[in-house]
């Protein structure tokens, strides 16, 4: 079986190099004598030196795929100019038929730095654990396949965290901050093929999710858990801020009423982007419902206002996803006007 680091000969062409990435289970990145990767179907290869310090085996999702890297072995690596700053990216490609209804789609880590990686790659199950899909640890400038998804697990993806320590092997570094990231993924984009777009990591159109650009963490990112120095932009950070009192929840006649206006959730939302105000109310969404889901017949009202209606449409689309066992409705138009949405804990 080939593995990164083997070398290996075209079986059917000239010409050869090392393996030193998979592009999917059936296909390698060569990389050649003139530094240039090749996409080479496995089957195309044959093997004339296995790798002496990396090892890979790359396995379907049930068995959970990982990458291991023997660390005290000294490797050749090239680096990149800017490549000390690090840049960490989430890429779902989808199959190449051009139709509606997804067949599959492949996950990949993008490490797109001068660091070795060590990763975990998880998602949130519907108990509340999480759970891992993929861990390994990923060479500089690479790009790793980490599981090839259907669209019966896209449910299971609405919700996924990557953890990552950042170093380099045989030379001094400057030291960068664990990541614990969590990110939301829209999976309704899996069905729409203008989603999937032109990018920096692949030929194929992808959807890509950076978790870190030029060391610094995407706005759209929760960070889980974080001390993060001031080198850091803090304005890009969506970090825990302190709760107004829970009189904000009203409780009345079997009847519990939250209001989901940004500024009755918390005490500041300053230095908070449009995108993390949203995933802030719709976190308190699910952790009201959460510790309310064994009060059976208990109705739920969330006031969350007319506006432009982003935060009702998301509501919708959370409670038709994550709780849709519950019935919906438009609260009392005579005390909320159309401005309020009520469940009924069944």
């Amino acid at each position: 079986m080939v593995k990164i680091g083997d070398r290996v000969r075209f079986l059917n062409a000239k010409g050869g190099g090392i393996v030193r990435s998979f592009m999917n289970k059936d296909t390698v990145y060569v990389e050649e004598d003139d530094g240039f990767e090749t996409p080479v179907l496995v089957r195309e290869c044959v093997i004339i030196q296995t790798a002496g310090d990396i090892s890979s085996s790359l396995k379907d999702k049930s068995s959970g795929p990982d990458i291991v890297i023997d660390t005290d072995k000294p490797t050749m690596i090239r680096e990149t100019k800017n490549g000390d700053k690090l840049n960490i990216a989430l890429v779902f490609l989808r199959d190449n038929s051009k139709t509606i209804d997804i067949k599959k789609a492949d996950t990949y880590i993008v490490n797109d730095s001068n660091y070795w990686l060590m990763y975990t790659y998880m998602s949130l199950s519907d108990n509340g654990k999480w759970k891992l899909r993929h861990a390994g640890v990923a060479e500089p400038n690479m790009k790793y396949h980490m599981e090839c998804i259907s669209k019966e697990d896209l449910n299971e993806l609405e919700r996924v965290a990557i953890q990552y320590t950042a170093f380099k092997k045989d030379k001094d570094f400057d030291k960068k901050h664990a990541g614990d990231v969590e990110i939301r993924i829209d999976t309704t984009k899996f069905y729409k093929i203008n989603c999937f777009v032109k990018n920096d990591y692949f030929d194929q159109d992808a959807i890509v999710y950076p978790v870190v650009k030029d060391d610094i963490f995407n706005d759209n990112i929760k960070i889980l858990h974080s001390k993060i120095e001031n080198s850091l932009n803090p304005k890009t950070i969506d970090i825990v801020r302190p709760k107004k009192p829970v009189s904000q929840i009203r409780e009345k006649n079997g009847l519990l009423e939250i209001d989901l206006h940004i500024e009755n959730l918390i005490e500041t939302t300053a230095g908070m982007s449009n995108r993390a105000m949203l995933e802030y109310q719709l976190e308190t969404v699910e952790k009201i419902i959460e510790s309310n889901k064994t009060k059976l017949g208990l109705r739920i009202v969330f006031i969350h206002g007319k506006g432009e209606g982003v935060l009702r449409k998301e509501l919708l689309k959370l409670l038709s996803h994550k709780y849709k066992k519950y019935p919906v409705q438009d609260a009392s138009f005579r005390e909320y006007g159309y401005g309020a949405t009520m469940i009924t804990i069944k």
